[in-house]
Formats: C-alpha cells, sequence, structure tokens
C-alpha cells in the first residue's frame, strides 16, 4: 500500500469505502433545518391585522366595510399642508393650476355663509316679531343651518392651509423642495391629520401641549396657525423624537423654533411634571394604525412579540388621555386622535377617561359637538357616524384616513 503512494492511497481508501454486492450506497446529508419561530413568521403580520379587522370592523361598520377594506389596500391618498414660513411665494399658485384646492379655506367658505345666513334669519325675525306675524318653517330651517354653520367660525384658523386634488383624482403631488432660505415649502401627509389640530380652535397667545408629537405632522401643523404662545412638543420615543427635530428644521425658522420645547418624556407623568398648565392639549395616542398595520410588515403592531402591547392599548390611551385633561387648565380644552377605526380605541375611551375624572378627580369634562366637520368638510372627506366625536372613513375616492379626533373641555 505505501509503493502506491499519492493518488494510489486515495484510491485505495476508495476502494475500502466501497459497499459490498446487494449494498446501496448512503448519501451524505448536508441538509440543516430552519428554526422557523426564530427567523420569520409563518403568517404575515399584515395578513394576521387584515384577519383581525375583518372579524371586528365588519361587525362595527357593517355594510361600508367591504369598501373600507378596499381603500385600506389601495394607495393613500396625500394633502399638501402649506408651510407659512417658506418664502416661496409661487406654490399656492402652482398647486391651484394642477387643480389642488385649499379644503380648509372652502370650509371657512361654508362656515361665512352660514354665519350671513343667520343675520338675515335673524333680520327677518325682528321684522316679523315687530309686525307680529308668526315665524314660517322655512325661516326656522334657515336658522338651523346657520347655527349648525357658526361653530367653525371659531374652529378653523384661516393661516393652516392644506391642499387636496379633488375626489376620484388620484395625482401625486410633487415632493416638496427647498426656498432660498432652506425650508421646505411643504409637508406631505394625510389632509384628515389636520382635523383635530382644527378642532383644538388654538387662540392667539394659548399655551399649547402636544402630548404625542412625533413624527411632527400635527405639530408642524400647529406652528402654521402663527397662534402659539408656546408650544411643548413631547414624544416618548427617542428615535421619533429626532424625527421631529428633522421635520421642525426643515420648514421652521430659528426665531420659532425658539418657542418650541421638545421633550422625551413619558406622556402618562405630564400633570406631575406640569399640571394644569395649559389651554389646549392634543393628545394623538399610539394606535393600531390601521392602514399601516395592512400594509407594512415593518414596525407592525400585530407582530407576534408585540400582541400584549396590543392588547394594552386601550389602557395606554386612556393613561395617556387623563394625563392630558390633568394638564389643561380649567376651561382649557383637549382633542383626542386616533388613526384607527376601531370604536375600543376611540369613544370607549372617551367615555372612561369622562367618567374616570369625575369619579376620581372631581373634574368635570364637557364633549363638544363638532357635527359641523362633516358639513363643511364632505366635499373632501367621508365622514361615519359616531357616538362621540368624528371618524373619517377611507374612501375609494377620497382615501384619507382613518382619522378619529374628539373634543373635550375641561369645565
Amino acid at each position: 500500500m505505501a509503493a502506491l503512494g499519492g493518488r494510489g492511497s486515495a484510491a485505495a481508501a476508495l476502494l475500502l469505502r466501497r459497499p459490498g454486492p446487494g449494498l446501496r450506497p448512503v448519501p451524505r446529508r448536508y441538509r440543516y433545518k430552519e428554526k422557523w419561530a426564530a427567523t420569520a413568521p409563518r403568517i404575515p403580520c399584515t395578513r394576521l391585522a387584515l384577519h383581525h379587522f375583518d372579524m371586528s370592523y365588519s361587525l362595527q361598520l357593517k355594510d361600508l366595510w367591504p369598501s373600507v377594506r378596499a381603500s385600506l389596500l389601495c394607495e393613500q391618498k396625500y394633502g399638501a399642508l402649506l408651510n407659512n414660513f417658506s418664502a416661496d411665494n409661487y406654490v399656492t399658485q402652482e398647486l391651484e393650476l394642477m387643480n389642488a384646492t385649499d379644503f380648509v379655506s372652502e370650509g371657512s367658505k361654508k362656515a361665512q355663509q352660514g354665519a350671513a345666513a343667520e343675520e338675515v334669519a335673524r333680520g327677518e325675525s325682528r321684522l316679523q316679531e315687530a309686525s307680529g306675524k308668526v315665524r314660517t318653517v322655512m325661516q326656522t330651517e334657515t336658522m338651523t343651518q346657520a347655527e349648525t354653520s357658526l361653530p367653525l367660525r371659531a374652529s378653523i384658523s384661516s393661516n393652516i392651509k392644506c391642499y387636496t386634488y379633488p375626489r376620484g383624482d388620484i395625482t401625486r403631488f410633487r415632493p416638496a423642495r427647498q426656498d432660498c432660505l432652506g425650508l421646505l415649502d411643504y409637508y406631505l401627509m394625510d389632509a384628515a391629520s389636520v382635523l383635530p389640530v382644527l378642532a383644538l380652535n388654538v387662540q392667539r397667545g394659548d399655551l399649547v401641549l402636544d402630548l404625542c408629537a412625533a413624527p411632527g405632522g400635527k405639530t408642524l401643523a400647529l406652528l402654521q396657525t402663527g397662534l402659539c404662545g408656546h408650544l411643548a412638543a413631547n414624544d416618548v420615543s427617542i428615535s421619533r423624537t429626532k424625527r421631529l427635530y428633522n421635520i421642525l428644521h426643515s420648514y421652521v425658522p430659528k426665531e420659532i423654533r425658539e418657542t418650541v420645547s421638545v421633550t422625551s418624556y413619558d406622556g402618562r407623568d405630564w400633570e406631575k411634571l406640569e399640571g394644569g398648565t395649559f389651554h389646549k392639549v392634543l393628545v394623538d395616542v399610539p394606535c393600531t394604525t390601521d392602514r399601516h398595520s395592512v400594509m407594512e410588515e415593518e414596525n407592525n403592531i400585530f407582530h407576534k412579540r408585540r400582541t400584549k402591547e396590543r392588547q394594552m392599548l386601550p389602557m395606554l390611551q386612556l393613561q395617556l388621555l387623563m394625563a392630558g385633561i390633568l394638564a389643561t387648565k380649567p376651561g382649557g380644552e383637549v382633542v383626542y386622535s386616533t388613526c384607527s377605526l376601531s370604536s375600543l380605541q376611540n369613544e370607549c375611551v372617551i367615555e372612561r377617561a369622562v367618567d374616570i375624572a369625575e369619579t376620581q378627580f372631581n373634574i368635570t369634562v364637557h364633549v363638544e359637538d363638532l357635527s359641523h366637520f362633516r358639513t363643511l368638510f364632505q366635499d373632501t372627506f367621508s365622514f361615519s357616524d359616531c357616538r362621540l366625536g368624528e371618524l373619517v372613513l377611507p374612501h375609494l375616492t377620497a382615501n384619507f384616513g382613518p382619522m378619529y379626533f374628539c373634543k373635550l373641555r375641561r369645565v
């Protein structure tokens, strides 16, 4: 065997391994077993979310759910929140040439028309009372319509401008561009996200708290009013707070940024920090973010690892809303909002907060009527009936939302 050397020794070894008569060679196995539980979920999070929504929202929305479902699975529609701090004077003209309209100013025009109708009706009423005549049914209806529109005169800041394309128009906005000062000309966001800011009705000099501010779209909209005496923008997530900083630096000049304090506290503890301080508080809570949940795997709340977190959402939302109520001065206002269709995360949280404020803190909280928002913005958004607050439903011709918002006044 030693004489074979080199190749001979290898051949001899191969002969020794060769199976005898009637025996098959056994192939070597190089396969490995995949660890499914550690590498990837068997069912995508988006499918789990859609299955969950099919079970719950089909009962809640009934015949509306198939249409809403289809809309959630289609591309979202955006609005362009105009940056009033930008030096670009041509962006408004450019947007209007593209057939986009400012839905906020359109709503303001309707409110003014309602106020004018109210004045006419009052004048006719005084004339009839002087002559001893009885008011007609038609005039009574005119008064009712005018009174419905009147509250919105105080609820819309004419400084906020948000452009949208008409119903059924799926044209995309161009990316934002910088002006000569380095500020971007508009911010692309779900136009329905502007509604909670409008409902907050910021007045000049108000101290305002945005309790869950990041990534910063609503914070930017609050600054566009030009009315905040001071704005406290808080978010518990440091990484999300960095995104908020980036937005402020991209859209807001330095002298305005100095009126904003950005913090990363747990919003549930805010009452311990600055209780009873603010005139207006926006509580845009973490939620199931329904559209994201059915479209994106990344950071999906329906991931198996986040099951407990998802189940505890209503409790977290309630705690944040209570912190917002306690942070408000007597007579101040709180707007609660989510981007979910779930009544458990929406009306149920409001009802529970009102009860806890009364029984545990001896605070009376009044739920404000926002039904006039439907009248004035029905050309842009699709609304659904709610026990409390207002809910924007995604619709194929107006694919904004979902967006729930409800206004509370601390008496």
